[in-house]
């Protein structure tokens, strides 16, 4: 009887072990690698998963440059017509960025992506008006947030790998249906965006498309019987912080100081550069893509008709460096400023 209770107990042990195993499977597993980032004793630290990281890092090599070209010779709208964009070239260098980008964005469809085969002057195709409005972008960027991304820069080949759209764009979630008239504040739903947390399924049409106080800690320290950030707020802020997070694939330590999340004086630089890049986004968002919204069609489109835009995994792919940091601009200086010229 005692060796058959045993037997039992062995058994429900074991039981008990694969059960637990089967149900942390979805979280990461050991050994797992962690790197100091500030004092001792604060978790001043980030934890990785080196089998992750292998596999972000092999995704994430930019492409060999093509061989650079003279500056030499004339001008690309002396030998092309309607050259709105980047007539300051020459026609070497023009080409040569032609091609580039074809390669960056529609390397299957080629250069009838954005153009109308024997007429490349023609506006016919929606994309090529896309592409004068991205180029732009991509120049704006480049020109003035290094404070978001030093010297190092984009090319369209940041976002778009090879993609006529960025693998990782979004747009509004409408969310699940409710039965009920009751309206849902976002919790409780199973998102990717929130890495999967009970968090607002949403944060990034509240701060990434509008502009909105992304603040939950009270500035005072007694109640001063003003309003301030609500449950619903908090909440989304820490959703958005878990976007971040996870696109980088950084801990909250890469940019807060565990001692005080609030504070400035105490937070890592990164924080600094994270500030400009939030609102580095939303121009993006705002000055360029919503603007073109009316010639995009269903498929560049979210189900409540909004346009794709671009969050922090758009570049980022799971790196706090996009690229592993490798400066593509460098080997493409004309899109290095803002020279809209026209014709």
């Amino acid at each position: 009887m005692i060796t058959s209770i045993q037997n039992c107990e062995k058994i429900f042990t074991r039981f008990i072990g694969l059960l637990f195993i089967f149900l942390v499977s979805a979280c990461e597993l050991p050994p797992v690698d962690s790197e100091q980032q500030g004092y001792r004793g604060l978790g001043m630290e980030n934890v990785v998963n080196p089998r992750t990281k292998a596999k972000v890092l092999a995704e994430n090599i930019s492409p060999d440059p093509s061989p650079p070209v003279s500056s030499e010779g004339p001008k690309a709208d002396e030998i092309y017509e309607n050259v709105k964009l980047l007539n300051d070239l020459s026609i070497g260098e023009f080409t040569r960025l032609m091609a580039s980008m074809t390669q960056w964005v529609s390397p299957e469809q080629g250069c009838n992506y954005c153009h109308v085969p024997g007429n490349f002057a023609s506006e016919d195709i929606y994309t090529k008006q896309v592409a004068r409005k991205m180029i732009e972008m991509t120049r704006k960027a480049n020109s003035a947030w290094q404070a978001h991304m030093g010297e190092t820069g984009v090319t369209c080949y940041t976002c778009h790998r090879g993609k006529p759209l960025p693998t990782a764009a979004w747009s509004t979630d409408p969310g699940p249906a409710h039965p009920s008239a009751l309206k849902s504040t976002g919790q409780n739903t199973v998102s990717a965006t929130v890495a999967y947390t009970s968090l607002p399924y949403d944060p990034l049409t509240t701060y990434l498309n509008n502009v909105n106080e992304i603040e939950v800690v009270a500035k005072t320290t007694l109640p001063t019987g003003k309003p301030g950030p609500s449950i619903v707020q908090t909440e989304a802020t820490y959703g958005l912080m878990m976007h971040i997070s996870d696109s980088l694939g950084v801990n909250c330590t890469h940019c807060h100081n565990s001692r005080s999340f609030f504070a400035w004086d105490q937070s890592p630089a990164a924080r600094t550069n994270a500030w400009h890049a939030i609102r580095h986004v939303r121009e993006i968002n705002d000055e360029y893509i919503n603007s073109i919204a009316d010639i995009l069609p269903a498929t560049s489109k979210g189900v409540l008709g909004d346009p794709l835009k671009v969050n922090c995994n758009t570049c980022h792919r799971g790196l706090n460096k996009p690229l592993q940091g490798v400066s593509m601009l460098s080997s493409y200086p004309s899109l290095s400023g803002d020279k809209s010229g026209t014709e």
